[in-house]
């Protein structure tokens, strides 16, 4: 199905109304300096998973090379759910040091903010929950994410109607970035458990069993291993959460590779 086509689906279970006139298209404002103009890149596709990816993939690029910390993962969370604004009129800002990212829409809106960086929160329809995985986890994975990092996202109005989302990081101030820890090796199952828990935010063995088709005793013995790699932690009833090296693990499996 185009992104066209899955946007007028959308809106007719929305709203009964509205189709757009074309492949959507969403700006990217890259700020150099405080005090210039952005350089304005425009980016465009008809299907869905190759828009996210680009619009993902150019915002962490971009953020990177100015110094950025804000994670691939965390990025890429955020502007899948531009879909609930229909990708309308959405602007990615992308501060000089690249740790402030704001995605702008002029979509519905969020009515209750902090409900919506709850678990299990959403408002998706049935014609969303068959494109995104992990429905209702987007906004709480990203916040969480972030905190594990000493940074945060916030959720605003935008003046002419829509969201403002806003994820901040602190500029890294050493003099010098510490060596990263060797990678621990994992085997095949183990990264699908634990990309799992990044993309449902937490999850317990029931749930692992039940979405990779493995047994209990199976993915009791997973997470625990990953428990012991400091990749996941306990968060209640059994659940597991990333840890800020869990984090780390999954953005370097997800982002994209240089040419």
């Amino acid at each position: 199905m185009s992104l066209r086509d899955l946007l007028t689906q959308i809106l007719e279970e929305r709203e009964g109304r509205w189709e757009p006139e074309g492949p959507p298209e969403v700006r990217l404002a890259v700020y150099d300096s405080p005090l210039a103009e952005p350089r304005v890149i425009s980016l465009s596709s008809d299907d869905f998973h190759d828009l996210v990816g680009k619009l993902a993939a150019a915002t962490f690029d971009h953020a990177q090379r100015r110094g950025g910390r804000i994670p691939y993962v965390v990025i890429r969370e955020i502007v899948e759910n531009l879909i609930h604004a229909y990708f309308r009129s959405a602007v990615i800002s992308i501060s000089e040091d690249g740790n402030t990212i704001r995605i702008s829409d002029q979509g519905p809106g969020i009515p209750d903010k902090e409900r919506a960086l709850q678990p299990g929160f959403t408002t998706a329809t049935p014609t969303m929950r068959r494109f995104i995985r992990g429905v209702g986890s987007g906004l709480p994975v990203a916040r969480e994410q972030l905190s594990f990092l000493g940074g945060a996202i916030t959720i605003e109005d935008n003046l002419q109607g829509g969201t403002v989302v806003t994820l901040r990081l602190e500029p890294d101030r050493t003099a010098a970035p510490a060596a990263r820890p060797a990678r621990p090796g994992l085997t095949e199952r183990q990264r699908r458990v634990l990309l799992l828990v990044a993309e449902m935010g937490s999850a317990g063995p029931t749930a692992v069993a039940r979405e990779l088709g493995i047994p209990l005793t199976t993915a009791y013995r997973e997470l625990a291993a990953l428990e012991r790699l400091s990749l996941v932690r306990a968060s209640g009833r059994g659940s597991r959460t990333l840890t800020e090296q869990g984090v780390r693990f999954v953005d370097e499996l997800f982002r994209p590779s240089k040419p």
